[in-house]
């Protein structure tokens, strides 16, 4: 399973729009824009997080596939402590650091194609950087992240 925070339904909008583009650019998948809270583990449902503002800092690529382009978020307290509840609560014992983003693309290019990916990003929504919304809902997704076409990831 994963977690996912799913931006209000304009910002989601505004996501797809970028996305639509960067796929119509360099092909993947198409999923919905969401912030990974937690990330591949197996456990079952919790208890809801608290609503939290979220605030864009940049676009960046990635150097695999499910983070081949992004937008960053700012790692604040309550964006950390989100994903702290849930991994506390799922037992999840995260690896790595959390890096709070939207993935807006997912796709396995060249470092070449994943920065012209970047800036078409950025010409896509050319105010992403300013842009600040808030968290209040999260969605349980079955990801199978060995099935890069996506078919089998399913809302629970």
């Amino acid at each position: 399973y994963s977690v996912w925070a799913l931006p209000p339904e304009p910002v989601r909008d505004r996501f797809r729009r970028i996305m639509e583009g960067l796929r119509a650019a360099y092909g993947g998948p198409a999923f919905e824009p969401h912030v990974t809270v937690v990330g591949d583990f197996r456990g079952r449902r919790s208890e809801a997080v608290q609503p939290y503002t979220a605030r864009v800092t940049g676009v960046a690529r990635g150097s695999f596939f499910y983070q081949c382009v992004y937008i960053l978020l700012d790692p604040t307290a309550e964006v950390v402590g989100a994903s702290d509840h849930c991994c506390a609560n799922f037992g999840y014992n995260r690896k790595t650091p959390y890096m709070p983003h939207v993935s807006l693309l997912y796709g396995d290019l060249t470092d070449e194609e994943k920065e012209e990916a970047r800036k078409k990003a950025e010409e896509l929504d050319k105010d992403i950087y300013v842009l600040e919304f808030e968290i209040s809902e999260l969605a349980l997704y079955r990801t199978d992240t060995t099935d890069k076409t996506l078919e089998s990831w399913e809302l629970v």
